[in-house]
């Protein structure tokens, strides 16, 4: 990474630390977009707090969406359970069939309102792009490499832990990545249902037709997308060059 890069990056974090934390600092840039006086910062819950909510419910969504989609990968690429990769793979595509809304519709009648119909829509809406890297990755596994593991007598177990895992890292960590960057914007509309997080400020801006909250809303959920998704870029490429691989082979 070029020392320019770096700049550009610590910058962007800084803008955004600070505008979250204070963002009254930046009033005088949203003002020309509010009419009839309407307030440029969004005022009715902390700004900071709203983000941190956000940050939860996808990390919360992910970690289970990378949980289950890694152990069920793990199954269907074992002897025992290669037979269901068909099935495996159908049920995962189900969480992208069906859209977000739809899920939320769904899941509020079961769950109620608040932060639970959004994980799982995120829940579910993750899964794919995590199996099917994991899949990947595992079943790239050289039979040359499994079968030198197995002459140094290794078993089963440590042959997953000690060698599939680490070689599929990298293609497991761009599944992980691609979920994070999709649930944090699908995140934005579990404040239909009265999740708290950064959908609020958008959907606050829609109803009082202030392009300021839109705005704000957008450009938090951008900013991190981008700082969150060059993060886990930056751990697949340092995963791939300790296995001797190019960026291009993990993205």
């Amino acid at each position: 990474m070029s020392p320019r890069s770096i700049i550009l990056r610590a910058s962007a974090l800084l803008l955004l630390a600070t505008f979250i934390a204070a963002p009254q600092l930046f009033a005088f840039a949203f003002e020309p977009l509010t009419v009839n006086n309407a307030p440029a910062i969004y005022n009715q819950s902390s700004l900071l707090t709203l983000t941190v909510s956000h940050l939860r419910t996808v990390f919360l969504a992910t970690l289970a969406s990378t949980v289950l989609a890694i152990a069920l990968a793990i199954f269907v690429t074992r002897p025992a359970g290669r037979e269901f990769l068909p099935l495996s793979r159908s049920l995962m595509n189900i969480g992208q069939t069906f859209p977000p809304v739809a899920v939320l519709a769904i899941a509020v009648p079961l769950v109620g309102f608040g932060e639970k119909p959004t994980l799982i829509a995120l829940f579910l809406y993750g899964l794919l792009p995590i199996f099917e890297n994991t899949l990947t990755g595992l079943m790239e596994v050289s039979p040359r490499t499994l079968e030198a593991a197995r002459g140094m007598g290794m078993n089963a177990r440590q042959r997953l832990v000690q060698v599939e895992l680490p070689l599929a890292l990298p293609l497991i960590l761009a599944g992980i990545r691609l979920s994070v960057i999709i649930s944090l914007g699908t995140a934005t509309i579990g404040s239909t249902v009265a999740a708290k997080g950064l959908g609020e400020v958008i959907i606050a801006g829609l109803q009082s037709n202030n392009v300021a909250f839109i705005l704000q809303g957008g450009l938090v959920v951008a900013l991190l997308a981008v700082l969150i998704h060059d993060g886990l870029g930056l751990a697949e490429r340092m995963a791939a060059r300790k296995l001797g691989r190019s960026a291009d082979e993990v993205s």
